[in-house]
């Protein structure tokens, strides 16, 4: 195993469900400085773990870890901390309660403080759902958060994300092998539904025109989406996406208990210097709505990632799209 696991015992959710032991699993990188001022904080996005995030670390980058102190933090619901597929009855598979990004986060910090002793955070980042977090880690402890990124990513899911990952959604309860979620082996059918319908969403119709898959060695696009789509989810348990997706649809960076629903509050609390990676065709997280949450934030500013990678643009496909990425967090790390 190469990662670590923190156990906090009664872990009450936002839901009003007491979790007798929630876990945590999350891995390190680096040293953690004698002042402990030199804590990097670093979200898993959707159907991700800490595996996924070493695109972005690396000496020379602004995740150094001869430099920094780099946490990569596994949501609930990713397989690795408490998730359907590993919390025993009563709240196993689909009774497995709602977890929103403020638990995640609140869970998160509780680790840092019993463990590490930790309190100041010098960047909170995050792609995708891992922004969402780092949206929470800098509006609910805005003195201790000193710089944030969101990468391709929202504090708050707009509409058009959240019916979108409702057709996802159906994609794996359609199956009738998932039986409510009380399934003997995965809905395979289910689960390679998820990835087509996903496949379109992912990328971006100019991606397809310019026959990037092409790039990649398959020679059509049938090809492709078999090769790289109908599996990419069937290492993962269906009632775990599910879970996601319940988090994702629910996240809203001011309904928890430090904002009351005030979402705007929530947005104007972040005192960190901020720098919101938008994707310039990505199609979960416009641009748009990034803009919109920077002009609530007293020290925040939108860059536009110039890529046909869409979403991906911060998932570390291209040498350019990281670069670019890169060299912000250097500049948040600096300031």
């Amino acid at each position: 195993m190469d990662y670590d696991v923190f156990e906090a015992q009664n872990f009450t959710l936002q839901c009003g469900v007491s979790l007798p032991v929630a876990t945590l699993a999350y891995k390190t990188h680096g040293a953690l400085s004698a002042a402990k001022d030199n804590v990097i904080v670093y979200p898993s996005r959707y159907a991700g773990t800490h595996a996924d995030q070493i695109y972005l670390i690396g000496e020379g980058m602004a995740l150094d870890p001869s430099k920094y102190f780099i946490v990569c933090l596994n949501m609930m619901g990713s397989g690795l901390s408490s998730s359907p597929s590993n919390t025993p009855a009563p709240f196993d598979g689909p009774r497995f309660p709602k977890v929103t990004q403020f638990d995640n986060v609140t869970l998160q910090a509780l680790m840092l403080r019993e463990v590490f002793g930790i309190d100041e955070v010098a960047l909170a980042v995050g792609w995708s759902m891992g922004g969402q977090q780092a949206f929470q880690w800098a509006s609910l402890f805005p003195e201790q958060v000193k710089a944030m990124s969101c990468m391709c990513g929202q504090g708050t899911t707009a509409t058009p994300t959240y019916a979108f990952l409702s057709g996802v959604k159906q994609g794996i309860i359609n199956d009738p092998a998932w039986n409510n979620g009380d399934y003997d082996e995965q809905p395979w059918a289910g689960l390679t539904a998820k990835g087509r319908i996903w496949s379109s969403w992912a990328l971006t119709q100019d991606w397809y025109r310019a026959r990037k898959w092409a790039e990649m060695g398959y020679e059509t696009v049938e090809d492709y989406l078999t090769g790289e789509w109908d599996k990419i989810y069937y290492h993962r348990d269906a009632n775990d996406m599910l879970s996601l997706i319940a988090t994702w649809q629910a996240c809203d960076l001011g309904k928890n208990p430090v904002y009351n629903g005030d979402t705007d509050a929530a947005y104007r609390a972040i005192r960190a210097k901020s720098i919101l990676l938008p994707g310039n065709t990505d199609l979960y997280f416009p641009t748009a709505d990034n803009e919109a949450e920077a002009a609530l934030m007293p020290n925040a500013e939108v860059r536009e990632i110039q890529s046909i990678w869409a979403h991906y643009a911060a998932g570390g496909k291209t040498v350019e799209d990281t670069a670019f990425v890169d060299g912000a967090l250097k500049e948040l790390l600096a300031a």
